[in-house]
């Protein structure tokens, strides 16, 4: 009964409680002997302070109407608890707001503060500006946690958000154009985006030998943000199709992952068809998978196929996209399979 009522004060926003309100708690077979001896200890305990005990019930243990809470004994253990995890944090965290908080919101929000700690431990605090999503991606493994999950809300809280270097207004769309594909409406517009800029610089010899409008530099993370500037900068409306061909790594999965749920795009898998024939290389360990990304990113290949990449994978490895040669960039993306 004693932690029934310590759980019910911790809860109870008010400074002073009633008698009525200590009995509301009690069950109907317990003896008013047996409550009365379990207040008394909260007494002792300083977690309820007796309001002029003078006047009371009148009964043999006799208990004044009205009790005070002790609202830092209550909490004691919690703010033992957490000193000593701001002791055992990086100094960049801010546990403060947390003092006057619950055990069950640090509960609710310590995983999250576990893995920023993590990186920060390992990388420091960041020297370049990222995007939303490539920040959130490295600080949780999950690239949605900051705009979609409230992970900006967390950061604000923890005095980090100002820290991480986070862009919030997105930078133009880098693209080159094809004039053939400009000069008269087409039934659809087709593009291809490159996450890096050696591949970029590769295939923009052979863009007006394609089908397709335009090339675009994704700049890693960032065509997260700007691919919504397509249109208008284009100044074409109609409709739009939008292939992607990244690193194939978790991060290169997860960019794309994250662009298709803003703005539907699909794998450019002739690309990496061709990729993943190529030997891969070990590295990227600290790499985060994202296991939705994946099964949505396999999707889009064969069986063979999906068991190749999950073996690059799993085995730690990864292939870029600079594994494919220039003349063969040309040549896969010369073909006419993306009609």
């Amino acid at each position: 009964m004693k932690d029934d009522i310590i759980s019910y004060l911790k809860s109870y926003k008010r400074a002073t409680i009633t008698l009525g309100e200590l009995e509301s708690l009690v069950p109907g077979n317990m003896k008013y002997d047996e409550f009365a001896g379990c207040i008394m200890e909260l007494v002792k305990d300083n977690v309820l302070v007796e309001k002029k005990p003078e006047i009371n019930n009148g009964k043999d243990i006799p208990l004044p109407y009205k009790f005070g809470i002790n609202k830092y004994e209550l909490k004691k253990d919690y703010i033992d608890f957490l000193q000593n995890y701001s002791l055992s944090i990086s100094s960049e965290i801010d546990l403060q707001k947390y003092f006057a908080g619950s055990f069950e919101e640090l509960k609710r929000d310590k995983p999250y503060i576990d893995k920023i700690n993590e990186y920060i431990c390992q990388e420091g605090l960041p020297k370049e500006y990222a995007t939303s999503q490539e920040r959130s991606f490295y600080l949780v493994g999950d690239e949605k946690w900051i705009d979609e999950k409230s992970g900006r809300k967390l950061l604000d809280k923890i005095g980090l958000w100002n820290k991480l270097k986070i862009i919030n207004n997105c930078d133009p769309l880098m693209m080159a154009v094809n004039p053939k594909k400009l000069s008269r409406p087409q039934a659809k517009y087709r593009h291809l985006i490159v996450e890096n800029k050696a591949t970029f610089m590769a295939l923009l010899d052979v863009l007006c030998d394609t089908d397709f409008t335009t090339l675009i530099f994704g700049s890693g993370w960032k065509i997260v943000s700007n691919i919504g500037l397509l249109e208008g900068q284009l100044g074409v409306t109609g409709k739009h199709k939008l292939y992607y061909f990244g690193d194939l790594d978790n991060e290169g999965i997860s960019i794309w992952n994250s662009l298709n749920g803003k703005r539907q795009a699909s794998v450019a898998v002739k690309f990496y068809s061709e990729l993943i024939k190529k030997p891969s290389s070990m590295g990227k360990e600290n790499q985060l998978e994202n296991h939705s990304a994946l099964d949505n990113f396999l999707k889009f290949f064969s069986r063979d196929e999906s068991r190749r990449i999950l073996d690059i994978l799993h085995s730690g490895k990864y292939l870029p996209q600079e594994a494919l040669g220039k003349e063969e960039l040309k040549s896969i993306w010369r073909e006419d399979c993306w009609t």
